[in-house]
């Protein structure tokens, strides 16, 4: 009996050993073969990618050519707005010494009109008694209506800087800021209670508030210097946008500049992509987005991982199985390349398999 167990534990442990020993070798033949990928027909797509933000074809940026406080505010921020409509009122804050300068103008120039009218009336007496010439006469009446001029500017001044509303040749001016153009105000930067600087030939002036025309709609960013060469205006784009991550939008590339600029050490070139579709979704100005310009698209054409074609010198080629466990080396001819599929243009057939690259061990 203890003869019998004896055996049957002996026969038990050789299956053990024959059992892993060909597991072994099975694994050691699988590992040992090579893999393989198939050529295979579908689309390939090349693309440039642009990065950049959603904004507004048309945006203003509204100041004030009158300086002084804000007043009121008829708006806020989001709100739509027509060209025209009150959007907040400036009230002059004049300084003490342009008040005092204003108002004494106003008497100075007062005082040398009424001067001149009596000069003008004189020489208008002496005139018709032919004790003065016609020339020096409308000389004198020149300089009256000269004087009178200035007499009415300065108290059109005294007028501004007093009150902000006057009227010249019918034409209401005022310290109401109205809209350039129809929009959604973006975002106000001032305060009731602000201080306004006035726009002039030589200094910006305080920015009041953004109005936008959110119906014309633009994504602009930067490409890379390396895709820029394959770009040109009218090729289609689709644009992703980070915040909206299951739309996608459709565009075309309006403009391309000319001139490259330096962002974090790269040299990119900025371009423009005006948006025809939205698929309904509502876009915002300052949206993030990633642009996929169209370059090159095709059909049905043969095509291969990229990961597997070798490039040496001018050549391109694939690494196919032989016999007994041999490669044969095959030169074939690519076209458009996506970096992750390569169209086959010739060398190679449908359903073809090529050796992929062995794999490199990490020491």
């Amino acid at each position: 009996m203890k003869k019998k167990l004896l055996w049957l534990f002996l026969f038990i442990v050789v299956l053990v050993i024959t059992y892993f020993v060909v597991c072994n070798k099975w694994a050691s033949k699988s590992k040992d073969r090579a893999k393989t990928v198939q050529v295979s027909k579908g689309e390939i797509v090349e693309k440039a990618l642009a990065v950049g933000n959603i904004e507004p074809l048309e945006e203003i940026d509204v100041k004030s050519k009158m300086s002084g406080v804000v007043k009121k505010l008829f708006i806020d921020d989001g709100h739509y707005v027509h060209k025209g409509d009150p959007l907040l009122e400036i009230q002059p804050e004049p300084t003490p010494l342009e008040l005092a300068e204003a108002t004494r103008n106003v008497e100075m120039t007062k005082i040398q009109m009424e001067n001149l009218q009596k000069e003008m009336n004189r020489a208008g007496d002496l005139n018709k008694k032919g004790l003065l010439s016609t020339q020096e006469f409308e000389k004198a009446t020149k300089d009256f209506q000269e004087a009178r001029l200035r007499f009415t500017i300065a108290q059109e001044k005294l007028a501004l800087i007093e009150t902000g509303k006057i009227t010249i040749n019918k034409k209401n001016i005022e310290t109401i800021i109205r809209s350039p153009i129809d929009g959604y105000v973006l975002g106000k930067a001032v305060h009731v209670g602000d201080p306004v600087v006035p726009l002039t030939s030589y200094q910006a002036g305080t920015s009041l508030m953004k109005i936008a025309d959110m119906s014309r709609l633009i994504f602009r960013g930067t490409v890379d210097e390396i895709d820029v060469g394959k770009l040109k205006e009218g090729l289609p784009a689709e644009i992703q946008i980070g915040a909206l991550p299951d739309v996608e939008i459709k565009g075309k590339v309006t403009k391309i500049s000319l001139e490259a600029t330096k962002r974090e050490n790269a040299t990119v070139f900025l371009v423009e992509i005006n948006i025809l579709k939205t698929n309904g979704s509502t876009l915002r100005a300052g949206y993030s987005a990633n642009a996929h310009i169209i370059i090159s698209k095709k059909e049905d054409v043969l095509l291969l991982p990229e990961r597997v074609i070798y490039f040496k010198d001018d050549s391109v080629f694939v690494h196919l199985p032989g016999e007994k466990g041999t490669l044969r080396v095959r030169v074939i001819q690519v076209g458009l390349s996506d970096a992750i599929n390569t169209e086959i243009v010739s060398g190679l057939k449908e359903n073809e398999e090529v050796l992929e690259k062995p794999e490199r061990e990490i020491k």
